[in-house]
């Protein structure tokens, strides 16, 4: 069982700049950052494989950074040059998967989000 736990998320002016942090239990892991509108699909953000390798989506790319902190188990989500349609509910999953996916069905656990808010 790999728990995870968000904080981080809050109200931001387009343009501006949020760190999500994700606490996971377990090690060994993949992580990966995912996020959610009411009526829509969740959708894949980012991913940090145990190895250290990274996949983005198209629409974070140059804009968002991923890391994680082995010491804290802890990833980090760093979002700069946020824009109004990043509003989400931000949740971070681990999976077993070895190389980089931001398929949501390799996700076996996730967290409860956080909310993630940019004003025009």
């Amino acid at each position: 069982q790999v728990h995870l736990v968000e904080s981080g998320g809050g109200s931001v002016q387009a343009g501006g700049s949020l760190r999500l942090s994700c606490e996971v239990s377990g090690d060994g892991i993949g992580v990966g950052w995912f996020r959610q509108v009411p009526g829509k699909e969740r959708e894949g953000v980012v991913c940090i494989t145990p190895l250290g390798a990274t996949m983005f989506a198209d629409f974070v790319k140059d804009r968002f950074t991923i890391s994680k902190d082995n010491a804290k188990n802890t990833v980090y989500l760093q979002m700069n040059s946020l824009k109004p349609e990043d509003t989400a509910m931000y949740y971070c999953a681990a999976t077993y998967v070895v190389a980089p996916t931001l398929h949501r069905k390799y996700y076996v656990y996730w967290g409860r989000g956080t909310q993630v808010t940019v004003t025009s």
